[in-house]
This record gives C-alpha cells, structure tokens and sequence, in this order.
C-alpha cells in the first residue's frame, strides 16, 4: 500500500510541475526522487513498515512476492529514468505529463500484482493499458507513432471485452469475484468456468504478447517513440506476467488440467514465432520488438511450472530481461541510424558503450555467465520438475541457440565491420550507469543469491 499511495500522489504532482516548474531538469528530478521514494517505501513494507493503514475489504493482497517484484520493476523503471529520462525531453513538449503517465501505470502494476478480485485484476490491467495508448501516440509529428497508438488502442479494447466477458463468465459460475474461491475442488469446473477461463487466457495472452496473440506487438513497439518502447517491452510486459500467474496460480491451480496444455502449446508457439522472425528483421528495433516476443515464451514457462523454481526463476528472469533490454534501449535511443548497418564500427568509436551492449546481448541470448543464462536455466528446470512436456523443454533449448544468431548481428556490427563515427551525446552519469548495469547482469549471472537473498530474507 506505501508504493501505491506515494505513487499516486507524484503523479498528480508530476502533472502540475508542468505549469509550475519552467526548468525541464527539475521536472525530471522530481520525477527521479519520486519513484526513489516509492521504491523506498515499497521496501520499507516489505520490512514490516507500514505508512497506511487502508481496509480494502479483502480486495488487495500485499504478499511478500507481490512486495518484492514491484520493488524490482521500481529497481528496474528507476535505472529506467536514470538512463533515458533526458530523451523523453525530445519525444514532445508535455515533458512532466509523460512521468505522470508513467507514475499512473505503476499504480495499475501494483493492483495487477496484488489483486485478490478479478475486479482490482480489471482495474490494474486498464490502469495500465490506458496511459500506454497516450505514451505510444505522444510522438504527434511520426505517423507511425499515429498509427501504433490507434492499433493499440484498438486490439487493446477487444482484448478488455474478453477479459470482461471471461469475468462474467466465471462470476455466473463461481457466483464471486475472489480469486481464492473461483472453484471448489469438491466438484467438477463448470462449462461456463472453463468459457471464462480460456476467455481470460486469451486476453492475458494479448496483453504480455504471446503467440499468436502477438501481431499487434512489432508494429506498435516500432511506432512507439523508442524511449516509451523499452519501457513498454520491459515493465509493462513484467507486470502482465505477474497479473497473469497470480490469477492462474491462486484462481484456477487446483484444476491445472483444463488449461495446462493450452499454455503448453502458447509457449511453443510464442518460441518459435518470437525467434524465427527476428531473424529476418533489418532494423535492431524491430528486432528487439520480436526478440521480447520470445523471451515471453520463456517467462511462460513459470506460469506453466507454477512450483518454488518457477517462482524464484521469473523474478530473475524479469530482472534480467528487463535490465539488459533497457540497457540496449537506452543506448538504441541515442543513435539515429537503427539498422544493423548503423552499428558498423561502433565499437571503435564508443568502446565503452559497445562492451556493455556486448553484455547485454549476450544476457538476452542466454550465454553463460550472465543473469540472462541462469534465469533461463530456472525456467527450464522448473519445467522439467514437473515431470511432462519433455518436448517443450528441447524446443526452447534449439530456439535459444537460433537467438544467438540475431544478437550476435549487432556484435559483428560492432566489432568486425568499418563505419563512420556516430554523433552520440553521452554524459559522464550515462557511461557510470550503464556500466553499473552491465556488471550487475554479470554478478547476478554468477551470483543469483544477490536477488533471491532480498526475497527470503
């Protein structure tokens, strides 16, 4: 409850420092200082420090993991803003308006990650989806920015009429809206409570981008004004993931059969697209876009699994992939030219920059070493563990080997092709951040314990 207030209140802050701050560095500072405070007293309740005391009538669960994973996507949006705040400058003239937006989808994150209603889970997922539709389109002079906002908001409100109707659905059988209590184990699921539950599972799958519920995804993660795109394929597709296990987890974990295999095969799917068609991409960006569309079908696999690995596995697996793709963002941003071609010699001229996009890359391929392996290794094991679906698990192997194909496009870019220097504007703090960033992909790819040592302690 400390994050959700605190955010709430920056970001109607972060609305009016519009018209009273005139300095667009002191707007981004109140915005930096603002989502350090949430972060800190998200914290802080995870000790046991409570700054509200709010009955939300069983509505609201701030467990533990619920506590810890939003204090990772605050880590990760904080790195976020620390790295890339000075860009959203250039997106538009509503500068403080795009951290209020922002400030306003971590709200929805932390009624999607502690929902014990389908009701809060509806509220938390159009929370978040709404300010998206105005971030996606806030680069008015790009028609292409245009155009993503409209086919987002479009697909965005099909997807919430099947949420809504696989919601009614399920109240019509389970006659509540708890989560914990969607199905007595004493009888037999309903045909109207498996309607709603594949209802759910397609709109859930929209949502974080699986296949094939993902064709909306290249179009509007390359449309978006880059700076929102990372943010977008990073938070907000983490937070989806944790909405979408919680629900299947608390809601429907006793009756696994009805829709295990379906998952099964939406992973496969989303492995296979996800990969296949980043090969064929030109432009890192969009690469990128399709890339986050197979590390979802890695991030499936907890919701597949559903044991302690699993659990342990997607907390990593988010800070990993959130990091690292944030990270390759953040430096996509400055450059002009996104193809690969414009990675020509980049190496020679920003040699700083390139070693840590090298690590980066080689997190999000899954290489050893990095936090991007041994997150990959959870997901596996995890799958393994339950004792089926053998096959998905070599599946996921042989598409993690074709991603080194793509990646490892951009680092012979780098380091083995000549091209002229790159105008780049980067600040002594940008060159310590993202070097800070890169080495903690390394330790938590050596060391894991760091993340899961806040967790349990």
């Amino acid at each position: 409850m400390n994050a959700l207030i605190i955010l709430a209140i920056f970001g109607v802050l972060m609305m009016f420092s519009g018209l009273l701050l005139k300095q667009k560095s002191l707007i981004r500072l109140l915005a930096i200082a603002g989502l350090f405070i949430s972060l800190l007293a998200n914290i802080l309740e995870t000790r046991g420090i409570h700054f509200f005391s709010i009955h939300t009538e069983g509505m609201l669960n701030f467990d533990r993991f619920a506590l810890f994973f939003n204090s990772i996507l605050l880590g990760c949006t904080f790195i976020f803003f620390l790295l890339t705040a000075k860009e959203i400058e250039k997106v538009g003239k509503n500068y403080a308006d795009y951290f209020a937006l922002i400030f306003f989808i971590h709200c929805g994150i932390v009624l999607a990650s502690s929902f014990s209603s389908l009701l809060i889970l509806f509220l938390g997922i159009e929370i978040i989806s709404i300010p998206l539709y105005i971030l996606t389109g806030s680069d008015k002079r790009n028609l292409k920015s245009n155009e993503a906002s409209l086919k987002y908001f479009l697909l965005g409100a099909f997807s919430t009429g099947l949420m809504l109707m696989g919601i009614t659905l399920i109240y019509g059988e389970a006659g509540t809206f708890v989560v914990n209590n969607l199905h007595s184990v004493d009888k037999a699921p309903g045909v109207l409570l498996i309607a709603g539950i594949m209802l759910l599972l397609f709109s859930m799958s929209f949502k974080v981008s699986a296949a094939p519920f993902h064709f909306w995804t290249p179009d509007v993660y390359d449309g978006a004004p880059t700076v929102f795109t990372s943010f977008m394929a990073t938070i907000v597709k983490a937070a989806g993931f944790i909405a979408f296990i919680r629900l299947f987890y608390y809601g429907f974990g006793n009756i696994t059969g009805e829709w295990q295999f379906i998952i099964a095969i939406i992973t496969a799917l989303t492995l296979f697209i996800g990969n296949i068609t980043a090969i064929f991409q030109q432009s890192v960006k969009r690469m990128l876009a399709y890339s986050s569309i197979a590390q979802a079908g890695f991030m499936m696999m907890a919701l597949l699994a559903m044991n302690n690995t699993s659990t342990e596995g997607i907390l990593l697996y988010i800070t990993a992939y959130s990091l690292s793709t944030i990270g390759l963002f953040a430096i996509l941003v400055k450059m002009k030219d996104y193809t690969f071609d414009g990675f020509n010699g980049f190496a020679k001229h920003q040699p700083l920059l390139a070693g840590a996009a090298v690590i980066f890359l080689l997190s999000l391929a899954g290489i050893p070493l990095t936090a991007g392996f041994i997150s990959k290794f959870y997901m596996l094991k995890a799958v393994v563990q339950t004792g089926q679906f053998l096959w998905l698990v070599i599946l996921a192997v042989l598409m993690a080997a074709v991603s080194v194909y793509y990646y490892f496009r951009v680092i012979q870019a780098m380091y083995f092709k000549e091209g002229a220097a790159p105008t780049l504007e980067i600040s002594n703090s940008f060159k310590w951040t993202i070097s800070i960033v890169a080495v903690f992909i390394i330790l938590a790819g050596i060391f894991p314990q760091l993340i899961f040592h806040w967790f349990y302690f």
